[in-house]
Order: structure tokens, then C-alpha cells, then sequence
């Protein structure tokens, strides 16, 4: 079985390191060529193209950045991408719902399966083949590639095209409102003279106990704040929400005000923080006050570093 991967980033790469783990062979490609080179150690073919990625491939696997970016790499007119019939192509991007019942009708003309299938864990899960896969599609077709999934995670058959990417938009809805929740409590707790430490900790044996607050309340703690997702990402898919939920003609508050935030956020040039970096926009909006006096580490250089610091 010949598979081909396109997108080599923060996710993709872990992601295809385990495939190739598993004895899958894989050629790849990204738009960055030198990320893509960084897998031939692992036993990748490179491609120069995602149309010579694809043209021989019975399963093409995307992991690219959203959904524009998937139509301009696979089904613009000029990408010139000539699919191997009966192929499946598995959407492992986050895009909106009504692109990925778009792309399944656009397969379909081509005479191939097509798959929704967006993922949560981030690079920790990616790295540890323990990300959460959310297919939408035919379920026989789900059927017939779940050894490749499970060689990623694990993966539930969720419906029809586009239901996949619903499920993600739930994901992240509560991924992001409850990093704001966390950042809240944990700046609450250290203004009143407690240890955020000790609270999180505290909290990790209760009800509030979350895997957001295991990981990324630890996250705000230390002030790691590079990224496993980025800001610019969640950003991107509270977006998302909020459109799908106005077609659908639903009012979601608590999204909102999230999303407020982090366009806040990235708006003051965080684009590139991990999500749990929401807490930086926290800070500033109460006065530049913080949760911790530790230096806030994050994927700037050591001039920008030193303004997330004075600034946040």
C-alpha cells in the first residue's frame, strides 16, 4: 500500500515517523522541501510536488494548516493533481464542516473515497501515537483504513462527511474556553496570595480535574509557552465554530468571548505562542499582572522573548 503524506509541520511529522514505524511506505512532500527531507532518514520518498506525491498513491493523507490551503493544494484547477482511481483521501486537516462535505462531493466525481478525519492530542499525542482521530465518511471506507489510523491513535467513526470536522469544532471549543478557564483560576489563585502550583495541584484531585489543566495549566506555570498548537491555529478554529454555529443559526456565547481573546491575542503579535498562551492575554488585560515571576519561554527570538516578558 502506497501512501502519500502532505504536510510536514508540527503534527505531520510525528505523525509520519509512526507510519513509517508501522512498515507503511510512505512518500512525502511539504512546502517547505526541507521539512520533508527530514524524513528520508526515517525511510520517506521525497516528492517535489504534491501532484508526484499523489499520482501513485493509494491513500493520500493531508495534515495542512486549514481548509484553503487543502483546496489550493489538491483540487485547484492548476494544481495540476491527477488522483490513482479507487484511491482514499483522508482529510487528517481542521477545516469547516461544509469544505469537507464539499471535498467528499469532489471525490466522488473523481471516482475516489474520501474521509474527514481531524485529530486531538497535539504533539505530545502525534509523537505518541495516542491522538484522538474523528472520521466522518462512509463507514466502510473508515472500516477498510483503520489500520492506519490505529497505527496514530485512536479513531471513532463519527458519520457522514463533515461530521468528523463537527466533532472537531466541539473539541476545540472546549479546549479553548476551558484553557481561558484555567488561566482564570490560576491568575485568580496567585493575585489572592496562593500558589498557583499548589492549587493546580490541589485541583488536578477534584472535580475540576481536566487534561487541559494537567498539561496546559503546568504550561502556564513554567510559562513554556512553545507551541504544541499554536494561538494563530486555535484561533483559526474558533472561527470555524462560530461560522458553523451562525449556519446553523445558534448563538454560543462562551465560544465567542474566547474567540475575543485570542484574536486579542494574536492581534499583539502572539501568533506563534502555544494556545496555552492565552494566559499572556490574561495578564495584560488585568495590568501586566502574573501568575508566576518565571521568564516565559516561547518560540521567539531573545529580543521578542524579552517583550513577551515586559509586556505580558
Amino acid at each position: 500500500m502506497q501512501i502519500a503524506f502532505l504536510g510536514i509541520g508540527l503534527m505531520g511529522r510525528p505523525m509520519a515517523i509512526n507510519l513509517l514505524q508501522a512498515g507503511y511506505q510512505l512518500t512525502v512532500w511539504n512546502r517547505t522541501q526541507s521539512k520533508a527531507e527530514a524524513l528520508l532518514s526515517h525511510g520517506a520518498t521525497l516528492a517535489f510536488s504534491a501532484a508526484e506525491a499523489v499520482a501513485d498513491a493509494d491513500i493520500i493523507i493531508t495534515m495542512l494548516e486549514n481548509g484553503p490551503i487543502v483546496d489550493r493544494v489538491l483540487f485547484d484547477s492548476t494544481a495540476d493533481i491527477s488522483f490513482k482511481h479507487g484511491s482514499t483521501l483522508i482529510d487528517m486537516s481542521s477545516i469547516p464542516p461544509e469544505l469537507a462535505k464539499q471535498h467528499h462531493h469532489a471525490c466522488l466525481a473523481l471516482s475516489i473515497n474520501y474521509l474527514d478525519a481531524p485529530v486531538s492530542g497535539g504533539t505530545v499525542g502525534a509523537e505518541q501515537a495516542t491522538l484522538s482521530i474523528m472520521a466522518g465518511g462512509d463507514k466502510a471506507v473508515f472500516d477498510t483504513v483503520l489500520p492506519i489510523f490505529t497505527a496514530l491513535g485512536k479513531a471513532t467513526y463519527i458519520g457522514p462527511a463533515g461530521a468528523g470536522q463537527l466533532a472537531k469544532c466541539a473539541n476545540q471549543a472546549i479546549v479553548g474556553i476551558t484553557i481561558g478557564a484555567v488561566a482564570e483560576a490560576l491568575l485568580l489563585a496567585a493575585e489572592g496570595g496562593a500558589d498557583p502550583a499548589a492549587v493546580r495541584e490541589a485541583l488536578m484531585g477534584g472535580f475540576a480535574s481536566s487534561r487541559i489543566l494537567e498539561l496546559h495549566g503546568q504550561r502556564m506555570i513554567d510559562r513554556e509557552f512553545n507551541p504544541g498548537a499554536t494561538s494563530r491555529v486555535q484561533l483559526k478554529d474558533l472561527r470555524t465554530i462560530l461560522d458553523t454555529a451562525r449556519a446553523q443559526e445558534l448563538s454560543l456565547p462562551l465560544t465567542q468571548q474566547t474567540f475575543n481573546q485570542y484574536q486579542d491575542l494574536v492581534s499583539k503579535g502572539f501568533e506563534n505562542v502555544d494556545h496555552s498562551g492565552l494566559l499572556l492575554q490574561l495578564e495584560m488585560l488585568n495590568g501586566n499582572r502574573k501568575i508566576s515571576d518565571k521568564p516565559t519561554r516561547s518560540p521567539y527570538s531573545e529580543q521578542e522573548t524579552s517583550k513577551v516578558d515586559s509586556d505580558a
